[in-house]
């Protein structure tokens, strides 16, 4: 027997995964928003010129840093919790309770990022 895995945009945006459909997600943004800064950046690197000196002021814009933190915390913390769970499997039943552990230390951490990026901009 074969299962059919076609599944449309419809029925996948109604999945109901919770919290490791949502970690899932954002370790795919996160992972793909760093892949397309570095691109970006050695790109802007052989550019130079104004063209470069218009990709750098991008990066050096706070609401971009904030994006860029969030998708390299969440990234490592989250890659962290899998890779734990990989070395431990006995550690999967308690998945849920990771993720969990995982918000516990990413809020606080993006949270002291926030306030540090926000309040560089203003006084900038």
């Amino acid at each position: 027997m074969s299962q059919n895995r076609n599944t449309g945009l419809l029925t996948a945006l109604r999945y109901k995964g919770e919290g490791p459909m949502l970690t899932f997600i954002l370790h795919r943004i996160g992972g793909a928003g760093m892949a397309i800064f570095i691109g970006v950046h050695i790109l802007a690197s052989f550019l130079g010129g104004q063209t470069g000196g218009f990709i750098n002021a991008i990066y050096q814009h706070w609401a971009f840093q904030l994006f860029m933190f969030f998708c390299v915390f969440f990234h490592a913390i989250n890659g962290l919790r899998i890779t734990i769970l990989d070395l431990f499997p006995k550690l999967i039943p308690y998945q849920r309770q990771a993720i969990w552990v995982e918000w516990a230390v990413f809020i606080p951490l993006y949270a002291f990022a926030v306030y540090v990026i926000v309040s560089t901009a203003l006084v900038s």
